[in-house]
């Protein structure tokens, strides 16, 4: 969980955003409720039920997939261990580990003296991610997981294209393409059928 859904999975963002735009890497990560939908149901011995491009290049596709692949290990590793370590244990083992291992490949990529190039806003943003996207965001996720199961909790990443096409251009990003929007409603109109869909289901 901790190399799948913390190390790669951030390695795919931060390298991918260098060679696409953020609605590529965004659509990819929204694409991973179709993967928990089709194997999460598998680890809990039960059946599946199942109910675009922009300015990129092939080393932005290939961290697009990495990036797919790994958000979909960050929860279906933990289906396993959930039930017995429970949402805090298993947020703070895969934080504690991924902790470690980041640290080693900032060593072994960057050096020791790259702390020293740290300014305020890069510990303002860090202090975000630490806490917010982190400790907050795992801990809601997994409770979700834990709760909902993984195929109906995958639906809400649904919303990731949006928030990442929206908060590119905010930051002085280029304006999507309408591939990119044509896409970014695909997905959303099958997070709002998968919804309706589970609701039914569960009436």
């Amino acid at each position: 969980m901790a190399l799948s859904g913390l190390v790669l999975f951030n390695v795919g963002v931060v390298r991918g955003l260098a060679h696409a735009e953020p609605a590529v890497i965004g659509v990819a990560v929204a694409a991973v409720p179709l993967l928990l939908a089709s194997v999460g149901p598998l680890l809990g011995r039960t059946r599946p039920s199942l109910t675009g491009g922009g300015r990129t290049d092939a080393a932005g596709l290939g961290y697009a997939l990495l990036t797919l692949v790994c958000g979909a290990g960050f929860t279906l590793l933990a289906v396993p261990v959930l039930h017995r370590t429970g949402p805090h244990g298993v947020s703070l083992h895969a934080v504690s580990i991924a902790a470690v291992a980041l640290w080693a490949l900032s060593l072994a990529t960057e050096g020791p003296g790259a702390i020293l190039t740290l300014r305020a806003e890069h510990l303002r943003a860090t202090l975000h991610l630490a806490l917010a996207v982190t400790v907050v965001a795992f801990l809601l996720w997994y409770t979700a997981v834990g709760r909902i199961g993984p195929a109906r909790a995958g639906l809400f990443t649904g919303v990731v294209p949006v928030a990442s096409a929206v908060g590119g251009v905010m930051l002085g990003g280029p304006v999507p393409g309408p591939v990119v929007w044509l896409g970014v409603a695909v997905v959303v109109v099958g997070v709002v059928l998968g919804m309706r869909t589970a609701a039914s289901g569960h009436r």
